[in-house]
């Protein structure tokens, strides 16, 4: 057997014994009252705790173990204590009445903190006053709706650009009808709005693949994201069995360092371009700075602070939401109808769709709601750390214990959802999109002061983008298919288990317009 076996097999049998005779020594004693109203947990096995529990995807092993446990469970992962919780009312506490007790984040030295530059990311960061200033730059330097109204222009511009090469694609494919892969279109979109916000750079879209319909830094960027995202996540087993680390047994460390090497090298581009531009030209109006620019700006008066790789932090992007929409859309035609009739009424047939026009597309903002309310983008949002003893649901939670909130469980409860498995935008309707409606909560972006400053930004950007795919396109499941396959892939997000691809028609009232684009 080799050494590193047999070191790990020590441990692990010495770890077992430790544990063992502590329980012993507690069944002796007897237990505190604290610990007698600890929240209930399934049978552990030593060292492991309940690791071997969790299968994938993970929100919907805690979902299942939530229906016999209860909406408030303890478990233990490796060497970590940690509290799950599957319902609204208990979120609701968590993220008010224990806001601040649960504003820190636990490390996780072989996942999260490799990516995240050893936590120094605004939802990584550890709670106190480097995650304040962070947060201070982030609402009111880059996402304040100032400047978000400002980032509209280049948005539109880069939605334009994708249905111009979309509606092309379609003009010389066979019956008017092109066959697209959305993940990519919508990556690429995303891309290119990103790099034009946060670097005044453009993507190579003279130089977009045929075989991939991806520009050359798209692909580049997509490869480094796609090779670590899938390992980031809570359940990275040497962060919760920690002497796993030194041996590396599962190649996960290096398969993320791979990725974040790629994706470093790419925005570390980005950043010398933009400083080097701003040298060449002196600065400039703040409204017109990229957001590198400001961090620029920002860096030279504490650049402690603002270093290089804080500023590759901020700089992320996702199209997940918008797969998933036109993936429910696919399957529902009467609602994409719908829809669609709602935005001939509001814009009409004689030009695109507008940033200012998306507010008032109520339908369409309840296809958003519910989208994400069935596929939050992070089913488990980003896990959470108590600083301090306190009771929720009345049970004690110990300081250090780890909450793992299950939002996708939470969007599902047939308790406080009707019909909660289906989906039905019109039950957004009535009570408005998002936020708490007769007891129910919507919580894709978090709840409290951890919340995703970036709301604002992605629900503008996916109302755009997905608007302007329901006006200028007619959509059908490729090869004659009854439905879309809804299933989902693992990972740290919420993805496809297989890239979405869709036949796109324009619409025959949106040619003329298409045609001049």
């Amino acid at each position: 057997m080799e050494p590193g076996y047999v070191a790990i097999l020590s441990l692990l049998f010495l770890f077992s014994l430790y544990r063992l005779l502590g329980s012993h020594h507690g069944k002796i004693n007897g237990e505190n009252e604290n610990k007698q109203r600890l929240p209930p947990s399934p049978p552990a096995i030593p060292v492991l705790g309940h690791l071997h529990l969790l299968g994938k995807p993970m929100h919907a092993t805690l979902a299942r173990l939530a229906a016999r446990y209860g909406p408030v469970f303890s478990l233990r992962l490796g060497s970590r204590e940690a509290m799950v919780v599957s319902s609204a009312d208990l979120a609701r506490e968590c993220f008010t009445e224990h806001d601040v007790t649960f504003a820190n984040r636990p490390r996780f030295p072989s996942s999260l903190m490799l990516i995240s530059y050893d936590g120094t990311t605004l939802p990584t960061c550890r709670y106190g006053h480097q995650w304040r200033n962070l947060r201070r730059v982030a609402t009111v330097q880059l996402l304040s709706a100032h400047r978000v109204s400002c980032m509209s222009p280049v948005i539109s511009g880069e939605v334009r650009a994708m249905v111009r090469r979309m509606y092309r694609s379609a003009a010389v494919a066979t019956g008017g009808a092109a066959r697209v892969e959305l993940k990519r279109r919508l990556f690429e979109v995303s891309l290119s709005a990103l790099m034009e916000t946060i670097a005044r750079t453009k993507t190579s879209r003279a130089e977009v693949d045929a075989d991939t319909d991806m520009s050359p830094e798209a692909q580049e960027f997509k490869k480094a994201v796609d090779e670590f995202i899938p390992l980031a996540s809570a359940g990275n087993i040497s962060d919760l069995l920690p002497v796993l680390k030194w041996f590396d047994v599962f190649g996960a460390r290096k398969k993320i360092m791979a990725g974040v090497r790629r994706r470093d090298a790419f925005l570390r581009r980005l950043i010398d371009a933009e400083r080097r531009r701003s040298l060449d030209n002196g600065g400039g109006e703040d409204d017109k700075k990229s957001m590198i620019s400001v961090l620029l700006s920002l860096q030279k008066s504490e650049p402690e602070v603002y270093t290089d790789a804080v500023i590759m932090a901020l700089c992320s992007t996702t199209a997940t939401t918008a797969e998933w929409a036109m993936s429910l859309l696919l399957n529902h035609p009467e609602v994409l109808r719908k829809s669609q009739a709602e935005i001939d009424a509001a814009v009409g047939t004689s030009r695109l769709l507008a940033a200012d026009d998306v507010p008032r597309l109520g339908y369409l903002h309840c296809i958003i709601s519910e989208t994400l309310r069935l596929y939050p983008v992070v089913p488990l949002l980003l896990p959470h750390e108590s600083t301090a003893d306190c009771d929720v649901g009345g049970h004690h939670v110990p300081s250090g214990t780890m909450l793992l909130v299950n939002v996708y469980a939470i969007h599902r409860d047939p308790a406080t959802w009707p019909d909660a498995e289906a989906f039905r935008p019109e039950r957004f309707e009535d009570g408005g999109c998002g936020g708490a409606q007769g007891g129910r909560l919507l919580m894709p972006f978090g709840m409290g002061r951890r919340k995703c400053p970036g709301e604002t930004l992605a629900l503008r950007t996916l109302g755009l983008v997905l608007g302007t795919l329901i006006q200028c396109f007619e959509w059908d499941v490729v090869d004659g298919g009854d439905e879309v396959d809804m299933a989902q892939g693992d990972g740290f997000t919420l993805p496809r288990a297989v890239p979405l691809e869709a036949m796109c028609r324009p619409r025959q009232g949106m040619v003329d317009v298409l045609q001049k684009l």
